[in-house]
């Protein structure tokens, strides 16, 4: 049986493959147990610099595998509210993982990311769309909640209360074109050239001091929910403070002045 989730590392890069094409890449437990796995892995992880995210086949991610759950609920005795939050929650601790891990996270969306497939985009760093990608927060379509595994943090703050309200409220499906105008996604490409649209990013943050890529992420996420600009400056000074004490800042101080590529070492 093939593994349900693909790992190529290389050179700091961890090529991560949703790999069910047969459902959509769609999240059944096996999927949704390594997902957890692999990025807990992640949080301690200094070998890992940067990570792409992608389904095989021709989609993102359908979200979850309805067939199996349906199978898995009809088989089953009823479920107690806990069992159901416990369920709920393992899910949802995929985005969050996502989101506590140091490295940037570059989901590449194809074809569909629906539903919790759509949580999972959103939860990435940079997001780079092919032409038939269509995305939506399917939920409210399915007789629950259209807030469903971080949508609603993540969206109002990537493309605003009004357009997170009407893909949230509604669960219609914004197409690559709209996904860029509204910001949501930073390129859109021809499909099949996702992976070489996605090398420059993935280059820049390669070349970048291991240290200060990992900081920078967190102070992103802090400067999000941060309750002043004072909290943040605070953030930054003590991350440069840091960076500025590490051996990177003096390799790239060297690098820049001798006009050439600096070299980290993973520490």
């Amino acid at each position: 049986m093939a593994s349900p989730l693909l790992i190529d590392h290389d050179d700091g890069v961890d090529r991560v493959t949703l790999n069910r094409p047969e459902s959509l890449n769609a999240l059944d437990p096996s999927l949704i147990d390594a997902l957890n796995d692999y990025f807990q892995s992640l949080q301690r992880n200094r070998k890992t610099r940067v990570v792409v995210l992608r389904g095989a086949g021709d989609n993102f991610c359908a979200g979850l595998d309805l067939k199996h759950a349906m199978a898995a609920r009809g088989q089953n005795a009823p479920r107690t509210v806990t069992e159901s939050l416990d369920s709920q929650r393992r899910i949802a601790d995929i985005v969050m993982l996502m989101r506590r891990c140091p490295q940037p996270i570059i989901a590449l969306v194809q074809g569909a990311a629906a539903g919790g497939g759509f949580a999972l985009a959103l939860a990435a760093d940079i997001r780079i769309a092919s032409k038939s990608a269509r995305m939506n927060c399917a939920f409210i379509k399915l007789g629950l909640g259209g807030c469903d595994i971080g949508t609603s943090y993540f969206l109002p703050r990537l493309v605003g209360v009004s357009v997170a309200s009407e893909l949230i409220l509604t669960g219609r499906f914004i197409h690559a074109d709209r996904a860029l105008a509204v910001g949501l996604v930073s390129e859109v490409v021809e499909d099949g050239e996702l992976d070489k649209a996605a090398s420059p990013y993935v280059d820049a943050m390669v070349s970048a001091s291991p240290v200060g890529l990992r900081l920078s992420k967190e102070c992103i996420n802090m400067a999000v929910d941060a309750g002043s600009i004072e909290a943040v400056i605070a953030m930054e000074d003590r991350n440069q403070v840091l960076c500025s004490r590490s051996e990177d800042f003096e390799e790239g101080i060297r690098a820049f002045i001798e006009k050439r590529k600096p070299v980290y070492v993973t520490r």
